[in-house]
């Protein structure tokens, strides 16, 4: 049975079935917002469909430009959790400016993010639609802490991601990701994006349970986003050895779940700002990266939806929302938030 709601409580979740869909889909209905089920498995959708049989399903094809117009009518947000973004991203932002509906992903893969940005600020202009790409754990969760800890700096010097994960259980989206993400990757440098040649190494001291960490650059979304609306000179993303010795062994099974979905995985991010010799830090720390991405992006296509002023174009969620803010409410419930 399809349930009615006001137009802008109409939010389609893209990949609804799959791992982090179905936190997004949980997060929306838990805030009475309503989710409209979409994604390419019309039997994965079925099957979720009977978890919420009040929900209205919508299968879609990204490259059937005709169902995703069908998909996407009379909706405010789409909400694209179906990686890989590098396949899904150009399908679903092109049909979100044709319908004049907001676009929102939690896409990890720079390239993706940089072509959103390089590609469709105008076009997203023109249709008076909000385009923010990597609303997540990785880009989105970064760049929320590093536009807080710089604060009221009008110029930094540098800013460094350090983040901790105790175990890193891939999804198969992650998988894929890392199969199809062949794309040489951008560091932020001399304030200007140029690849990485040879990636850093650090040992950061974290607060317990982790302790000291060997770490490795892995430059991620958030050196896209960052960059694009704070005045630094440099980026630098680092994650823990011992989650990327996880990820990159092919035998480290699935996220083992509890019967809410989420793993026992806990995470721990610092953002540190840095301005001659003053240094500043914004920290928080949770259980299942995945997990989190829900109310991350959920809070961010609610607060479009609330906005007095009309948001437009590619913009990153750090940008275009109160950071400080945004991570005090997700605080109150989902992370343990220092700054």
């Amino acid at each position: 049975m399809k349930e009615e709601g006001n137009l802008q409580d109409k939010i389609i979740v893209f990949g609804a079935y799959g791992h982090t869909g179905k936190f997004v889909v949980a997060e929306l209905v838990k805030r009475r917002i309503m989710p409209i089920l979409a994604g390419r498995d019309s039997a994965k959708l079925e099957k979720l469909g009977e978890i919420y049989p009040n929900l209205e399903i919508r299968p879609a094809t990204i490259d059937d430009e005709a169902s995703l117009d069908a998909a996407f009518d009379g909706a405010f947000a789409l909400i694209n959790c179906a990686g890989p973004f590098l396949d899904t991203g150009k399908s679903l932002i092109e049909a979100a400016i044709r319908n004049r509906i907001n676009y929102l992903d939690v896409a990890a893969e720079q390239m993706a993010v940089l072509d959103a940005f390089e590609k469709y600020s105008d076009a997203a202009k023109e249709a008076e639609i909000a385009i923010l790409p990597a609303v997540a754990f990785y880009g989105g969760l970064a760049d929320l802490l590093a536009t807080t800890a710089v604060g009221d700096w009008t110029e930094t010097d540098k800013i460094e991601i350090f983040t901790a994960l105790d175990s890193w259980h891939p999804t198969e989206g992650t998988r894929q990701t890392g199969e199809r993400n062949t794309f040489q990757r951008y560091v932020f440098n001399n304030r200007e994006l140029e690849f990485l040649a040879e990636p850093l190494t650090e040992n950061w001291n974290f607060a317990e349970p982790f302790g000291t960490q060997e770490m490795l650059e892995v430059p991620l979304t958030e050196t896209i986003t960052i960059s694009r609306h704070l005045s630094v000179t440099e980026v630098r993303n680092y994650l823990n050895l011992k989650s990327l010795n996880d990820l990159s062994n092919p035998a480290t099974p699935p996220p083992q779940i509890d019967e809410s979905g989420r793993s026992p995985q806990i995470f721990m991010m610092q953002a540190v700002a840095w301005k001659e010799t003053e240094e500043r830090r914004a920290t928080a720390s949770g259980r299942d990266i995945y997990h989190i991405t829900a109310p991350l992006v959920v809070e961010a296509v609610e607060r479009i939806m609330k906005s007095p002023k009309k948001i437009t174009g590619v913009v990153s969620v750090a940008e275009v929302f109160d950071a400080r803010d945004f991570l005090e409410t997700l605080g109150r419930e989902y992370l343990k938030v220092s700054i």
